[in-house]
Parts: structure tokens; C-alpha cells; sequence
């Protein structure tokens, strides 16, 4: 059960959520979070309570995934005092990169990342705003550990539960400020 600093968080996070139907195609609803992102103590707590879960874990870099989790990413890492790596589609990185394929429900998708973005050994907390089908995130995982790094964890913002991107994810671990069940 999270504790009530959480669900308080989490009951303003959702105030802020906007639904927006039928995007990026029809019969998705897409979860905004641009206007949480404008509201500066709320973008500082969400921040804050991302890398709080994570303090004392002994993570050594952030990675965020292309392209909202650089924006929770990139702030979760200055808490922490580590780095930063980007995590992006491909054909983004100007350096020599390493490269995963994923399937998506309607296609195939792929991301890279620099191929000195991660140090072997180095304990990774892997950042996005949302969890949904946990595609993305598993491959962005898959990159890391070909990379050499060690998942100590994902942080999300929302999580859409009733897409069961958690189950996918195995017995990784992971963090999410929002859940949104089946009526979410």
C-alpha cells in the first residue's frame, strides 16, 4: 500500500493528466502529461519522489527513453548526482551506437544508444513518463544489459495497468507514481 505522501502525489498528478482520444490513432487515449510538466512544484515533487525511491540504491547513471523521459530523466539524474544517458530512436546519436529491434502490437520499432554510454558494471535506473505494453522499456532494458550495465530499476510516472506492461517486465524492478487500472 503506498504511503499517503504518495497517494497524495498521486491524486495531483492525476488532477493534471489530460486524456486526449483517439491519438496517436484511433481508439487509444493518450495520457498528457504537458500540463503537469507546466505546473513547477508538481514537476519538482514528481521529480523528487522518482529519485527519493532510488537514493542509497547505489545507482551510478540515469537513462531516459526517447522522448519524455529525458524530461523526467535528466532531473531525476542532478538528484541522484550521476549522469545522464539518452536512450533514442534511430538515426538520433551522432556517435557509433548500439542498436535493439522490438515489436510493437502493430509493427517493429528500434532504439540506440552511444556505445560508451554505459560503463560495464554500472548500475542503471532506467526513467520514462509512462508504462504502458512495457515494450519499449523491455528493450531499452535488453540495450543496457548488452551495453554492460545492471538494471537496479525503471521509474515511471504512469503506469497503465490494464495494459500489463509490468507482467512483461518480469521480475525486473519497477516504480510508478500512477496506476491506472482497467477503468483508467
Amino acid at each position: 500500500m503506498p504511503d499517503a505522501e504518495l497517494e497524495q502525489l498521486a491524486s495531483r498528478i492525476r488532477s493534471r493528466v489530460r486524456d486526449i482520444p483517439d491519438f496517436p490513432q484511433p481508439g487509444i487515449v493518450f495520457k498528457d502529461l504537458t500540463p503537469l510538466l507546466s505546473d513547477s512544484e508538481l514537476f519538482a515533487a514528481v521529480v523528487r519522489r522518482l529519485a527519493d525511491d532510488f537514493v542509497g540504491r547505489g545507482i551510478d547513471l540515469v537513462v531516459g527513453i526517447e522522448a519524455r523521459g529525458f524530461i523526467f530523466g535528466a532531473p531525476v539524474a542532478l538528484h541522484l548526482g550521476t549522469g545522464f544517458a539518452p536512450v533514442r530512436k534511430p538515426g538520433k546519436l551522432p556517435f557509433r551506437t548500439q542498436r535493439v529491434e522490438y515489436a510493437l502490437e502493430y509493427g517493429s520499432d528500434a532504439l540506440e544508444a552511444h556505445v560508451d554510454a554505459v560503463r560495464p558494471g554500472q548500475r542503471i535506473l532506467l526513467v520514462d513518463d509512462v508504462l504502458a505494453t512495457g515494450g519499449t522499456a523491455l528493450a531499452a532494458a535488453r540495450l543496457i544489459k548488452e551495453l554492460g550495465g545492471e538494471l537496479a530499476g525503471m521509474a515511471f510516472v504512469l503506469e497503465l495497468g490494464f495494459l500489463r506492461g509490468r507482467e512483461r517486465l518480469g521480475n525486473l524492478p519497477v516504480h510508478t507514481l500512477v496506476r491506472y487500472g482497467a477503468n483508467g
